[in-house]
């Protein structure tokens, strides 16, 4: 191996390009760069790319200060071409992986992005996916067709790597910085270039023997997550049957300080991974004849939590005697989790397809999220929350941003129509709506 890429990257002298400036790659781009490298990243987005060479942001975890510094320092630029990459040492592809509506992985756009490096990989470049996947993406996907085009050795003239991204957008305490980096090579070679690179500008950087077990970590994390956040959902449900407090009795068990881990119970999964993750693991596994039932389980519970939201709604209104049909229901929050302004896979969106299916009269407020696009049609947040509580017949607490005032959404709905009722999924309220006679909680 040539020491000449090591050097460059060790002296930050390498010139480093992030293949989609998302809520991955934007926040990666800006660490690179805050370190001292040349950073370009590439998206196929020309709003994307003229917002940063603005030196503006589009991504909440990045400020306006971070992209404007470091474009006039010449150190972050973006572009739509991809002929640049003909000139960098080092490639990071951080771009969407989804799920087809059938529920197989959608390798689209990480297919897009090699067919558009293969025309430009060169000897001594590194290339990290950070895109989650399926384990043996890496290696079986990307490995072909950088080597079959190029003619080039990996681990010799060009090195591969996984290492998952870990982004929890909206968090301060845990940032891409500081967060520790699993980074696993297609070589031995491969993992140690690809970790002196990383280790240049991240606080930890954790190397592991392969690209599949990068790819399988990332799977088990936010398995686990998934599989747990199933297991408290499910305890709600039974918990409701029992007429047993389900919020109580996860409090109650946190006070054990070990062999308990608490998750709390929600209308449903969000977020661009742990409603998404585990079932590329679980696709990957029914093409070898095995059946993740746990995963399966824990979706299936999961994706109806939802439903489950409406029925409680449902029968909130039937206690008034009032019909679903026609009632006015007020969403309080519809980003996937607090404070953020992400809406990707956001259980809010179901919940207001379901109502409207059920004929409610749906609107709903969100700081975060003035407008909301689904299905070809556009919604606005109201514009004065307290007269929209009043004029509702639910409120449905569906994200507890820790920006509303819960103490005003209760007295608003005191005051109004004698029968107004607020339907609490994340405990929002608290011991304020333990007892209280128009709210009806998870």
């Amino acid at each position: 191996m040539s020491n000449t890429l090591l050097t460059k990257l060790g002296n930050k002298d390498a010139h480093i390009s992030i293949m989609g400036m998302g809520y991955v790659g934007l926040p990666l781009a800006v660490v690179f760069a805050e370190a001292g490298f040349k950073v370009t990243g590439i998206d196929p987005d020309e709003t994307k790319v003229n917002t940063i060479n603005r030196g503006e942001s589009h991504i909440q975890d990045v400020t306006d200060e971070q992209v404007q510094s470091l474009v006039s320092a010449g150190k972050l630029s973006a572009t739509t071409e991809f002929g640049v990459l003909a000139e960098v040492d080092a490639v990071s592809i951080c771009v969407p992986t989804p799920l087809r509506k059938t529920g197989d992985p959608d390798l689209s756009f990480i297919l897009d992005a090699a067919d558009e490096l293969s025309q430009h990989i060169h000897k001594d470049m590194v290339v990290v996916l950070e895109s989650t996947t399926y384990p043996g993406t890496t290696r079986e996907m990307l490995l072909p067709i950088f080597s079959d085009l190029s003619g080039l050795t990996v681990g010799e003239d060009f090195f591969l790597a996984f290492s998952p991204e870990r982004v929890d957008p909206g968090r301060t305490d845990w940032t891409t910085y500081n967060t520790p980096k699993v980074i696993g090579g297609i070589t031995p070679t491969c993992s140690q270039v690809a970790s002196t690179w990383y280790a240049q500008a991240l606080e930890t950087v954790v190397t592991v023997t392969s690209s599949e077990v990068a790819e399988m970590t990332k799977l088990l994390e936010n398995t686990f997550r998934m599989i747990n956040i199933g297991l408290v959902n499910e305890m709600a449900i039974m918990c409701d049957r029992l007429g047993v407090d389900v919020w109580e009795v996860i409090d109650a068990a946190d006070t054990k300080p070990f062999g308990f881990m608490k998750f709390t119970p929600g209308p449903g999964l969000g977020g661009h991974c742990i409603p998404i993750d585990p079932l590329y693991l679980s696709w990957k596994l029914r093409a070898l004849n095995y059946t993740a039932r746990f995963i399966e389980l824990a979706s299936e519970i999961n994706t109806g939590m939802p439903r489950y939201v409406v029925n409680k709604i449902q029968e909130a209104l039937n206690e008034q005697r009032k019909p679903l049909n026609g009632s006015r229901v007020l969403v309080l929050g519809v980003a996937y989790k607090p404070d953020i302004d992400d809406l990707r896979e956001s259980p809010a969106l179901d919940v207001i397809v379901l109502l409207e299916q059920k004929g409610a009269l749906v609107s709903y407020y969100d700081p975060y999220i003035p407008t909301l696009h689904q299905d070809e049609r556009e919604m606005q947040s109201v514009t004065n929350l307290v007269i929209a509580v009043g004029e509702s017949d639910c409120v449905v607490i569906i994200t507890d941003h820790s920006c509303f005032d819960y103490t005003q959404i209760l007295d608003a709905v005191e005051s109004g129509p004698e029968n107004t009722l607020i339907v609490d999924t994340r405990n929002a309220l608290g011991a304020a709506g333990r007892e209280h006679p128009r709210v009806v909680r998870l």
